[in-house]
């Protein structure tokens, strides 16, 4: 009997720190709004989305020995995570991610503490060995240290190993190894740098892809907010795909990651290029959509009822 396929994602597990404006926010100032604490984490919230798509997902990571660790391992499991392989680290703080929101939802600012992942030892990857090689898919966070993200690109073998770079300073970290990573979601500044080439025209789409591809990158995503996002791959295939813009967004913050999340999905079921992209756009869509970074209600029949409402 063949096993059922399975998820690795190695990176970050942050609690998150919401704080929402009222109104415009006043600078040097405290702004009456609401606060709210949820557990987050670029690759923890990849695998709570894939969790809840129906995908078997499995953390490595590390936290602390402090309240904000006891809260990221119980509500990650709670959510139907694996975090058997997450370490503890008794006298550490954990990881933790303050954003500041606009009234809209929008990001207004952020600060975030992961040096806990400094902590993450290369010996305790090189364990894990079995585990990486076994995997469908292995989601790398770009918030890990470069010599770990380096170490996890030779541990990983034939494991595709995805990646979202999230920032442009992560991009430019990832610059020198980005053709080692099977697939890649940038969005258009991020493919900039990956690229090194101005992406900035929807002319400059292709060729910017095309470029990553020729460095070794198997699959490339470029999410392009409100415009959608387009997709290439080793194969020629160019595509580019929208769905009905959101007119009222709750949180913006999780919408990359369910995007991702969408996009393993489809990799480890074998789906068709254009259903994935679809799925990928209508995760995020989902995801905006929900107070919550990760939306408690993501699962693929949601996602197919929003493909179908929202198509173009």
């Amino acid at each position: 009997m063949t096993p059922s396929p399975y998820i690795v994602g190695v990176g970050a597990a942050n609690a998150d720190i919401h704080g929402r404006s009222r109104a415009a926010v006043n600078l040097r100032d405290s702004n009456p709004g609401t606060m709210r604490v949820s557990v987050g984490g670029v690759t923890r919230n990849i695998l709570e989305n894939a969790a809840r798509l129906g995908l078997d997902a499995r953390l490595v990571s590390a936290v602390g020995g402090d309240v904000f660790g006891r809260l990221i391992l119980a509500r990650s499991a709670a959510a139907g995570m694996d975090v058997s392989n997450v370490l503890v680290l008794p006298d550490a703080a954990s990881s933790t991610y303050m954003t500041v929101l606009e009234p809209s939802g929008e990001m207004f600012v952020a600060v975030s503490d992961m040096s806990i992942l400094a902590q993450l030892p290369e010996a305790y990857l090189a364990e894990r060995v079995p585990l990486l090689h076994g995997a469908a898919a292995i989601a790398c966070d770009p918030s890990l240290p470069e010599e770990t993200i380096l170490h996890l690109l030779a541990l990983a073998g034939k494991t595709p190993v995805f990646v979202d770079p999230v920032s442009t300073a992560y991009a430019r970290k990832l610059l020198p190894h980005v053709g080692r990573f099977h697939t890649v979601k940038p969005n258009r500044m991020e493919l900039s740098i990956l690229a090194e080439m101005d992406a900035g025209e929807d002319a400059a789409l292709k060729p910017a892809i095309a470029r990553l591809l020729e460095k070794g990158c198997r699959r490339v995503y470029v999410t392009l907010g409100p415009e959608g996002c387009c997709y290439g791959d080793d194969s020629g295939l160019f595509l580019r795909a929208k769905l009905r813009p959101i007119v009222r967004m709750e949180n913006a913050t999780g919408a990359g990651d369910a995007f991702t999340a969408a996009t393993i999905y489809g990799h480890v079921h074998a789906l068709p290029p254009e259903e994935t992209l679809n799925l990928a756009l209508a995760a995020g869509s989902v995801a905006i959509r929900s107070a919550e970074t990760v939306s408690p209600e993501m699962s693929i029949p949601l996602l197919r009822e929003t493909i179908l409402r929202d198509s173009l």
